[in-house]
């Protein structure tokens, strides 16, 4: 026999046995067999290895934020299996390999998996996806699979095109179209009709076409509805704007009726319905009359119809001509007596109107908690102007006008419309004069200087304090506690609304050299803005506008605002979007948490019961968020129970219980209404957990002194519904308590207020009060806190020195090889969700910094920032913070 040569041939990895087997013949081995012996044609031999065949071939896939994926191939007959990425072998250890054995063929059947993270894919330069391939070898050779593609999955926010909103006649054929947003894999869209998704096959009526249109082939009346667009794919699920679709029906007549019977006139009518059918939806009335007449004697009555025009047409007889003209005149004395009384009435009521007492608009509320001076508004009384904005910050006045606008029907002559503009447009021969109490002096502005200069765009005279700041407001309403105002340079400042948690940090450099903006800061209404909250998402902070939105920024500004997510659960139970208002007031997504990319224009720095927000764009913004299943997210909400300051006279008296976030804002704004409506908080606050179920917010009274005491409630209990909770659309939420006493004498009123969600949790209020007397302010707030406004200027503002500030970027903005630079910091600091985004800007560190004392407002010592630099070993930052801070 031969001997067996073996070969080791190692090509790229895989290990490949050569098997070389051949005949040797000797004169030894020729000499045992004899010349008679014939040798067989062939020998029997075992079958051949046949190619090795794929039972599993790897599919295309995506990557889903920063989750790897895995990728898969089985074949048999095989001796090995590698992966082949972009035309490179995979590390041998970076594959799984498991083998078996097939019962039916009793070949090896062999399976190889590999992980491909979102790094690989981005770190693949040209113009060619990402691709991996399986080969697998057998002794008769290799076979190679198909090609599978890992791609980045994504989904943008913007629909390229969303249904428009369209009334139509009934039967007639509608179109709604809809272009989902660009993504990876390319979204699949669904029809909503009020919240219901349509299925074509099982209303033959609708269609969606292949473009993702809707078509309605003939419009129902049942039709009427509010139908969305839902984009989804692997990645996320986009909705568009809903369109409101109408199907209305033009009225049609009946038949006329039967003539009616012959009339003393000589006419008989008939009439007719518009009901064939009925308008319906704001169709068209049905053109024409009603009732039609004709005269039913065939010409009878024609000689007398004659007869009376001849007699009106003989001339008056002296005697009636004087009655005539006698009482044209008395007619047109009283006239002008009437005319005379009501001049009279318009004005004394136009007096009553200028000098009357200026009252709270909030007439729900009971008696009980109006002061004793307390009248009922008027109905009529129309809204006080309020002074002009006062664009100097100082004493002086504009004289003349600046510019003039546009009103519409309904606006009143003191109201600005909301416009895009910068605050004071260019006009030709524009001149604003600025007095100052001490100078008298005036500025004049040249009428070729466009006031879009940053030198012009706030006006300010030097060393006028002492008076209440006034900013521009052309298209948000001022409000006492709610806004402050400041001007700012290239030394920047901070603006703070004192008791709100809101705050705006403009870090030195942010504003150009030479330049100086006067910069506002503003808490809107609940009632007076357009909540960003859409489908079941929440409200979770107060809408805050900064500005002017105009502004160009050379860095991030950080803007801090309240929240009320509950976070402190093991698992994230949020998605949390950050949104911004358009000019036209609609709401937009700047960035979702968790989502960022190198295209997200702000940084998001979340924390318990705030966020703060990096952005290079001012403007209004809120926070909003909704549940991440499966687990149903928690608001943090306060409860609030007030009752009257004053000592009840009457036998009524109530208690009233708000639900508000549990932010400071929504506690000073329930705290300023009752203020000014005489109640008076009787304990601190309480929280309560309010969770995404569905289920309302139930309030119930016990242990009334009946001998004493009865409720005026008929039920057992009230509920606030939890859609109004949970989306925030009315602010403030309250139930009121109605109590009556049994007489004058009794003063001791104790009982309980049970407040809880159904299915949820709850709170007690152990309530013990003597109605008769004055109850003192009960205030949760800081001693010593204020409602004015607050701003800082320049380094006052911050607690780093700008020394110490310079010499820490230099030390860490350059990379460091042991990885020892501003990555770590961010890292020490807890700043290290999204590092893309600092690795943008000129100086990481600084803005870093930036955000460092933004969250340490409050507490802004050096020790949590020194503690960092000490970790990083960064000593000879450490002796400069010694020598020039305070640690």
């Amino acid at each position: 026999m031969c001997p067996l040569r073996m070969q080791r041939d190692q090509i790229a990895g895989p290990l490949v046995l050569l098997l070389v087997c051949g005949f040797v013949a000797s004169g030894t081995e020729s000499s045992d067999y004899s010349e008679a012996e014939v040798l067989p044609d062939s020998f029997p031999s075992a079958p051949a290895e046949p190619l090795p065949e794929f039972l599993l071939e790897p599919e295309d896939a995506f990557i889903v934020k920063n989750r790897p994926v895995q990728l898969r191939c089985r074949a048999s007959p095989a001796t090995q299996i590698y992966f082949k990425c972009n035309g490179e072998w995979v590390n041998q250890n970076d594959h799984v390999t498991r083998e078996s054995l097939d019962q039916l063929t009793g070949l090896v059947v062999r399976e190889v998996d590999i992980s491909v993270s979102r790094t690989q894919v981005e770190e693949l330069f040209g113009l060619e996806d990402y691709w991996c391939q399986c080969v697998a070898w057998s002794s008769a050779g290799t076979t190679k699979s198909n090609r599978a593609y890992v791609r980045i999955a994504y989904l943008r926010k913007n629909f390229e095109q969303e249904p428009l909103g369209r009334e139509v006649r009934l039967e007639q054929e509608v179109l709604l179209q809809c272009r989902p947003p660009e993504g990876m894999p390319a979204a699949e869209v669904d029809w909503l009709k009020n919240e219901d998704v349509i299925d074509p096959s099982q209303d033959s009526n609708f269609l969606i076409t292949i473009d993702h249109d809707l078509i309605i082939k003939q419009a129902r009346l049942s039709d009427t509805a509010n139908y969305t667009c839902v984009a989804r794919n692997v990645v996320a699920r986009r909705r568009s704007s809903t369109a409101t679709l109408i199907v209305y029906v033009d009225g049609g007549w009946t038949e006329w009726a039967k003539w009616s019977a012959c009339g003393t006139e000589c006419t008989h009518w008939r009439s007719r319905e518009c009901q064939a059918p009925l308008p319906i939806n704001g169709g068209k009335h049905c053109s024409g009359s009603m009732m039609e007449s004709k005269n039913c004697t065939e010409g009878l009555c024609a000689r007398n119809k004659k007869v009376s025009i001849e007699h009106a047409s003989h001339p008056l007889s002296p005697g009636m001509g004087v009655a005539v003209y006698t009482g044209l005149v008395v007619a047109l004395l009283l006239t002008v007596v009437m005319a005379l009384g009501v001049g009279v009435l318009a004005y004394r009521r136009r007096c009553r109107h200028l000098h009357g007492d200026i009252t709270d608009s909030s007439s729900a509320l009971t008696a009980a908690f109006h002061p004793g001076n307390y009248k009922p508004p008027r109905q009529d009384n129309p809204l006080h102007p309020s002074a002009p904005p006062d664009l100097t910050a100082t004493a002086g006045a504009f004289r003349g006008p600046l510019f003039s606008l546009p009103q519409g029907i309904n606006d009143s002559p003191h109201k600005i419309p909301m416009t895009t503009s910068p605050l004071l447009d260019p006009l030709p021969s524009l001149k604003i004069k600025v007095y100052n109490s001490s100078t008298l002096s005036s500025l004049e502005l040249p009428a070729d200087m466009g006031v879009g200069d940053g030198e012009i765009l706030s006006l300010k005279s030097v060393g006028t304090v002492g008076r209440e700041r006034e900013f521009h407001s052309h298209t948000l309403s001022r409000e006492p506690g709610l806004s402050t105002s400041a001007t700012l340079g290239h030394l920047g400042g901070r603006l703070t609304i004192p008791n709100t948690g809101v705050s705006l940090l403009v870090p030195p450099g942010t504003i150009p050299q030479g330049k100086f903006y006067e910069m506002y800061l503003i808490i809107n209404k609940w009632d007076k803005t357009t909540l960003p909250s859409e489908g079941s998402q929440t409200v979770l902070s107060p809408v805050v506008s900064c500005g002017p939105s105009s502004m160009l920024l050379n860095r991030p500004v950080v803007l801090t605002l309240p929240h009320c997510a509950q976070l402190d659960t093991p698992t994230p139970d949020w998605t949390l979007t950050l949104k911004t208002q358009t000019h036209q007031g609609a709401w937009e997504e700047v960035l979702t948490v968790g989502e960022e990319t190198l295209s997200s224009p702000c940084y998001l720095q979340l924390e318990e019961e705030c966020c703060h927000v990096l952005m290079e764009q001012l403007g209004t913004y809120s926070l909003v968020g909704q549940s991440c299943p499966p687990r149903p997210a928690c608001k943090r909400l306060q409860l609030a129970l007030f009752a009257p300051r004053a000592p009840c006279l009457s036998l009524d008296y109530s208690l009233r219980i708000y639900c508000i976030h549990d932010t400071p804002h929504a506690l000073k704004e329930v705290l300023d209404l009752e203020r000014s409506l005489g109640g008076v908080l009787l304990e601190d606050p309480k929280p309560l957990f309010f969770k995404d179920s569905y289920h309302n917010l139930r309030l119930s009274i016990h242990d009334i002194p009946h001998n004493h005491w009865r409720s005026k409630l008929l039920a057992k209990y009230q509920e606030i519904p939890f859609y109004h909770i949970w989306s925030g659309s009315q602010r403030p939420l309250h139930c009121t308590f109605s109590l009556e006493r049994a007489s004058l004498a009794v003063s001791q009123l104790a009982c309980k207020i049970c407040v809880r969600q159904v299915e949820g949790e709850g709170q007690i209020f152990q309530l013990h009060t003597d109605i008769q007397e004055t109850l003192p302010p009960h205030s949760p707030l800081p001693s010593g806190s204020t409602c004015l406004p607050s701003s800082q200027v320049g380094p006052y503002a911050f607690r780093l020195p700008d020394s110490i500030r310079q010499k820490i970027c230099a030390s860490l903005d350059a990379p460091s090889a042991r990885g020892c630079d501003w990555r770590l910091l961010a890292r020490s600091l807890g700043f290290d969700r999204y590092l893309n985004y600092f690795a943008t800007k000129p100086s990481p560190t600084g803005v870093l910094l930036d955000l460092w004392e933004a969250c340490h407002q409050g507490d802004a010592d050096l020790v949590s920032l020194a503690t960092a630099l000490e970790e990083m070993g960064k000593s000879e930052v450490l002796v400069v913070m010694t020598t020039d801070g305070d640690c």
